[in-house]
Formats: C-alpha cells, structure tokens, sequence
C-alpha cells in the first residue's frame, strides 16, 4: 500500500511536470498562431532539441511579422546558432523598413556577424552622429604653430558596415587633411581669417573612402595659436651654429697653444746648445794656452774688451725706477 502512494506520487510529479513542458510549448505556439506567425507545434519543441532558445526565436518571429517583414523560422535559428543576436537584428530590420532604408536579412546578420551593432547602424543611418577630433596641431608656411578641434558629422553606411573601416580611420583621416591643410598656408592668419577653408578642402578629399560611414560635413570648432615653431628653430640653429664655432675657436685655441709650447721648448733647446757652446771657450782658451797659440797679453786684452762690452751695455741699458730713487 505504502509502494503504490510513492508510485502515485511520483506519477503525479512527472505528469505535472510533462503537463508544464508541453503546455508551455502550446502556449508559444498559440501565441504565434494568435500573431499570424507559421511556427509548429513540433518545431518548438525540436527547438530545445537543437538548443535553441523557443521562446527567443518565436518572440523575434512574431515581432517580424507584426511588422510586414517575413523572416523564415529556419533562418533565424541558424542565426542563433551561429552565435548571431536575433533580437537585434530583427529590430535592425524593423528600424530600416520604417525609415526606408534597404536592409536585407543575410546583411543584417552578415553585419551582425562581423561584430557590428547593426541596429546601432540602423539609428546612424537615420540619426547622424557627431565625432569630435583629438586636439590637431600643425604649422603654417610662416612658422607658426596651429592647434584646431573639429567635429565631423558622419552617417553609417550600410553597404559597407562590412569590411570597412571604423571611427578611428574617419578621426585619422581627418587629422591628416588638416595637417595638409593648415601646412600649404602661406599665413597663419589665412586659416584664423577663413577656418572654414580647411574643412572644405578636408571635405574635398574623399576621405569617407572604405570606410562603413558617409562624412556628411566637417566643422572646425576651435582655432588656436600655438607656438613660434619658425622662430624657435632659427633659434635652435643658431645655437648650434654658435657651439659649432666655439668648438672650433677651441680647437684653434688648443693648436695655438700647442705651437706656443712647442716653440718654447725649441727655445729651451737652442739655449741649451748656446751654452753648451759658451762652456766650450775656456777649454779652447786652456787648449790655446798649453799649445803656445795665445799668450797672456792676449788674454788680458781679450779681458778688457770683455769688460769694455760689460760697461757699455750697462751704459745703453735704461735704469728702472728703483734704481733712480730708492726711496719710493
């Protein structure tokens, strides 16, 4: 008695259990069928076989539906599987057909695919966003330094969400033509006068080109004057110049210098060889002597002359002031 109770209850537990499994696919299918979307009965249910969500795929089916667009079921379950979002691009689709906008399904999940918000691209194609460029610095023809922020409006363009390129080419880009554009300036107060030359030659560019968006306009929203970058490389040439000729001065300096030490040293020399010379006299003079080629009344007269040339040169040679008062 005790076995048939647990037998009942537990039969009751797996009745109750396959009666929510099965009503809660009837209920989706009845929503479908209530919603004029052709989804089977038997298809929600291989629908969890397949893991894939039934309630996901017959919501996204039913909103297609009630919007005039004909998904079929088999697509949007591939989508799922293939990792897409097929809410957002249920939407994306719903989005562009109200605007108008040629929007395909397998674009849709190409671009959903390729990492791209496609209902985010959607909005951008209806609504154009604003992108503000990084602080862009440049010099004119005439050395002065320019620093402009622009913001470039810009549309997302559906035939190229795919494969092209992102934002950051866009701001790169645009950078660039203002670079160009600032630097072929002949004055700085060219651009100052007129900014809005530089985003129409920027716009002329075609810098849109590969990218997933279409640059509707192109603003400057500020203009700034920066450096003297002119003034500041003749400066710095200058100054090179300058240490250049100081090198130069100093290598000069250092040779003079050595030429000077190398005379000193010849002086040094021949002074050397100046007396060297002077004590070679008293050795002839001895010589002279002991061979009887000079005698001694030579030698007093050669003595006297000696002294004849000391006095004179005292004579000729001017006295200092010492000399003249020893008192001072």
């Amino acid at each position: 008695m005790d076995i048939m109770f647990v037998l009942l209850i537990i039969a009751g537990i797996i009745g109750l259990a396959l009666f929510y499994f099965i009503f809660s696919y009837i209920a989706l299918w009845l929503q479908a069928l209530v919603s004029g979307a052709k989804v089977g009965l038997l298809n929600i249910i291989f629908m969890r076989l397949r893991k894939v969500p039934p309630k996901l795929v017959v919501e996204s089916k039913i909103m297609a539906v009630k919007a005039g667009i004909e998904i079929p079921t088999d697509s949007l379950e591939s989508h799922f599987l293939a990792g897409g979002n097929v809410g957002r691009v249920v939407q994306a689709l719903i989005a562009a057909d109200k605007a108008n906008i040629e929007l395909t399904f397998n674009r849709a999940v190409a671009i959903d695919l390729a990492g791209r918000d496609v209902l985010e691209a959607v909005r951008m194609s209806v609504n154009p966003k604003i992108i503000e460029t990084p602080l862009v610095t440049a010099m004119a023809k005439d050395g002065i330094q320019l620093r402009a922020i622009s913001r470039v409006t810009v549309r997302a363009n559906i035939d190229r969400l795919v494969g092209g390129a992102g934002e950051e080419t866009i701001l790169a880009r645009v950078g660039e033509g203002i670079v160009t554009t600032i630097g072929s300036a002949v004055t700085h107060k060219e651009v100052l006068e007129n900014p809005d030359s530089i985003s129409k030659t920027v716009l002329k560019k075609g810098l849109d080109a590969g990218t997933a968006y279409e640059i509707l306009s192109i603003d400057i929203a500020d203009v700034d004057v920066g450096k003297n970058i002119g003034a500041e490389l003749e400066t710095d040439r200058a100054e090179a110049d300058k240490k250049i000729a100081q090198a130069k001065a100093e290598e000069k300096r250092a040779m003079a210098f050595a030429q000077e030490q190398e005379m000193r040293a010849r002086v040094q020399e021949m002074r050397a060889k100046v007396v060297e010379a002077e004590a070679q006299v008293p050795l002839a003079m001895a010589e002279a002597f002991r061979s009887g080629n000079m005698g001694i009344m030579d030698y007093y007269r050669m003595q006297n002359i000696s002294a004849d040339t000391k006095m004179r040169d005292q004579i000729a040679t001017p006295e200092s002031d010492s000399d003249q008062d020893p008192k001072k």
